[in-house]
Order: structure tokens, then sequence, then C-alpha cells
């Protein structure tokens, strides 16, 4: 078929028309939004304004690699700003060399601000070459924000951003988001077919036919959606629809992967099998990832490392291990679900064996580390380490932490249940439902807790 000839979309020739834009716009399955680049500053631009993420932008996967999705193709317009538009989609551009590095992305001192206020703020992060980087955190700590300015789609107001050893402020749009890749929460398709999407940054970068063909064909079948080749965009579901933004993403083998919370909008089947798929593909590609998501199971379940953002700003960064079990301050440790945390004071150190004296009642309790005497700590225990049994029974347990207490509340979540305990200060314990009704556990209930020394993490204070 010959170059620019009409066909239907989701037809074999599959290509992109300018009628598949609708207009300028794009069709992720019903809702229709402005280009994602109206109001979105990309730092290329004289008179934007720093640091704002306009409202005018909703999230979607993104097609990076040459340009932004719903960018005219040089199939699809021609006006006075082609030169402009072929310059974005890297007409003529040539590679521009990187040196390579263990590190592939890093951020030194940045600060995004909004009217005036910080709302991100980041000392130094680094993303090492093929480790999956999750950053977590509430709604609305800032975890977007970063991501946005590491996809450079935002301007910070101060700090910079390397990639590969480079800043960059040396680099061009084209040349930098050639090398990512973007997908966000909800999807955001081309109004054509499956294969149009998955095909279209490949088009965009001017690949041969044969080969974005090949490349597209190949990741609609990786990620399960092959029979849905042809496809509307408008017909596909949630779960569908975001196969075929990632399969668009894979399909670019960028060298840096950006994901904004891509299952945070699927009900729990279809997130479960899409989590355990892109645990495989990430995996067989070994693209760096950095993935922004509110689920801590998540985060354990993807994340080599996880980065903690609070209140806008990061936290603590590292792996799993050291930031569930040995978080940074107590808002971190709140998080992560340290749900007992108490003021204590370090009483006496036998050789890595300490004695810490709670402060709200003067019980003394021993954890395991190196701090000096009379040093002012928060004492951190997480619910599921805690044991529980009615007063009165013997129980085997070897634990060196033992407490009375009273149950003040009982809180069934599935097959747990929170326990509440009064034992001069708040304590959690996490008990299955059996467990709590084998032992007939009650509000008002005396019982006896137990947890071992190594189970405590002590924060030390200022």
């Amino acid at each position: 078929m010959a170059r620019g000839a009409p066909a239907p979309a989701g037809s074999l020739d599959g290509w992109l028309r300018q009628r598949d834009l609708r207009g300028g716009r794009l069709d992720d399955g019903g809702r229709q939004y402005p280009r994602p680049d109206a109001g979105v500053d990309h730092g290329d631009r004289s008179g934007d304004r720093q640091g704002e993420f306009c409202p005018g932008h909703r999230s979607g996967p993104v097609v990076i690699g040459a340009g932004l999705p719903g960018e005219p193709g040089p199939d699809l317009v021609s006006t006075a700003g082609d030169a402009k538009v072929n310059q974005a989609l890297g007409a003529g551009a040539s590679d521009v060399p990187f040196r390579q590095s263990n590190t592939i992305l890093e951020v030194r001192g940045l600060k995004v601000q909004r009217g005036g206020r910080t709302v991100l703020e980041v000392e130094h992060l680094a993303v090492e070459q093929g480790e999956v980087l999750a950053v977590i955190g509430p709604n609305g700590a800032g975890k977007s924000t970063l991501l946005l300015a590491l996809a450079r789609l935002l301007r910070p107001s101060l700090g910079q951003i390397f990639f590969h050893n480079r800043p960059l402020e040396a680099l061009s749009d084209l040349a930098y988001r050639r090398r990512i890749g973007l997908v966000l929460q909800e999807p955001l398709l081309l109004s054509g077919s499956a294969f149009t999407n998955v095909a279209a940054g490949l088009r965009f970068r001017r690949l041969p036919r044969a080969e974005a063909r090949r490349r597209a064909e190949q990741w609609l079948a990786r990620l399960g959606i092959r029979h849905l080749r042809d496809r509307p965009a408008r017909l596909l579901s949630g779960g569908e629809a975001q196969r075929v933004s990632l399969a668009r993403a894979f399909a670019l083998q960028p060298e840096l992967l950006l994901l904004d919370e891509p299952f945070g909008a699927l009900d729990p089947p279809t997130r479960n099998r899409l989590q355990i798929d892109f645990q495989t593909l990430r995996a067989a590609t070994g693209v760096t990832t950095v993935f922004v998501t509110h689920d801590l199971d998540e985060a354990l379940l993807l994340g080599d490392r996880v980065a903690i953002l609070l209140e806008g700003r990061l936290r603590q960064a590292g792996s799993p291990q050291q930031v569930f079990n040995a978080p940074a301050d107590g808002g971190v440790a709140a998080f992560v679900g340290v749900e007992t945390v108490v003021a204590g004071r370090v009483a006496a150190n036998m050789e890595g064996r300490l004695l810490v004296e709670i402060t709200p009642g003067g019980q003394q309790l021993e954890a395991v580390g190196e701090l000096e005497v009379g040093r002012q700590v928060l004492f951190c225990l997480r619910p599921e380490d805690v044991t529980l049994w009615p007063q009165g029974k013997a129980h085997p347990s070897s634990a060196r932490n033992r407490l009375a207490g009273r149950i003040v509340r009982l809180a069934p979540q599935g097959l747990l249940v929170r326990v509440e305990v009064d034992s001069g200060f708040p304590l959690t314990a996490l008990v299955t439902r059996a467990s709590a009704e084998e032992m007939g556990l009650a509000e008002g209930m005396l019982v006896a807790a137990a947890f071992k020394a190594s189970a405590a993490h002590l924060i030390p204070r200022a």
C-alpha cells in the first residue's frame, strides 16, 4: 500500500492516520482528553511557569521516544509547523552518545515549587542500571510530581537530574525521550486499533515498516493481547488497554521505564495478573524501572529498592528489608506499618543487647543494637511480631520481652484480627481469626504479650 494511502484503522497496514486522532484528541475508550502537553512544562519554551503541572493534563500512558502522543507523524499533516513537528519526531536527528555507568539516573538537590510553596524536595536519589526502584507514599506525597520531573514533563525550580552522568539540561528533549518509556495510571490510547497504538512510537521514530511491525506484533503477543490486535481502543477493557500501553512502552526498547501507578485503577484479579506478567517481562528485558505506587504490597512485589516520599520529601531509600524493618524516622515507620512506636531511653548496653526504658510507663524492654546509654530513642515494633495469649495460661514463647495488658479493641481484617492492647503504652498485635477465636479474645480481656529483642527497631532521636 502506498505511503499515505487510506487504510482502515486496524487493517493489515495498521498505520496511524490523521483521522485516528479525531481532530487532535486521543481516545481512551470513551472519554476525550486535551492533548497531554497542553499546559505541561517541557523546559524548552520561554515564558513557561516553573514547576507547574497545569490542570489541563490528565494522567495516562504517554508514548515517549519521539515527542508526545498526539504529535502528528510525518504521514499525518502538512502545515507551516512541519519543521518543528519533524524535529520533535526525530527527522534527521542523530543519536547522542552517553557515557556508560552503573548509575543510569541521579537526582541532586531537586525542588519543585508551586505558588511559592515547595511541593517536592529530594536531596539525593540514584537509580542503578537494571534495578526496579519503587517510589511509595500516600496520596499527595509528591510521587507523581517526581515522576513527571524525571520524564522531563515538569521543570524543577532547583536542582539537577542526571542521565548516564550527563545533566538533562545538556540533552535535547528528543535525545532524552528517545531513551525512556512512560506509562501513567489511566490509559490514553489513540483511536485506532491495539496494533496501531503499539506501533505508534516506532512509526514516529521512523523505524523501517517491517521492523516496526515485527516489534509491535512481538509485544502484543508477549503481553497476551495478540488476539486484540485489530480491536479499536474504545472497545478495550481497562486491563486490556493497560496491556496495550505497556506493550507500546516496551516496544520502544527504552533504557529507562517510568510508571505512575499503572495498575491502580484495575480490579484486584486483573491487577494481580498484570503485576505478575509485568514482573516477568521486566526481568526478561532487564530495563531499569522507576515505579510509583501507594500500595506497600505492590512495592514489595516489584521493587528491588524502595524510596519513601512523605509530605513532599524523600525520607528514606534502600532495600525493602532496610526500609520496612529499619525505618529512618517515626513518619516512615508509621507509613510502612510499624504500628507500635513509643518513646524510650537506653538504660543499659550489654554487649549489643540494649535495655530500653519506655517513657510512658517505665517498662524495661530489650532490643538489639549499638547505642550509647542515655540515648533517647523511638522503640518500634511491627504488629505481626507480637504474640498474644490469655493471662494465666502457660505459653512456650522464648521471647525475652513479656508484657501484661488489657485488650481495648479488636478490628477484624479479613483472615486476620488487629488487637490493640493497653500495656502501659499502646501495643498492637496481629493474630489470625482462627487463633483469636480459639483463645476467645474479647475487649476488656487480660492478655500477655511477647516479642523477641531482635524484632524491635530503635530510631535514635536528636
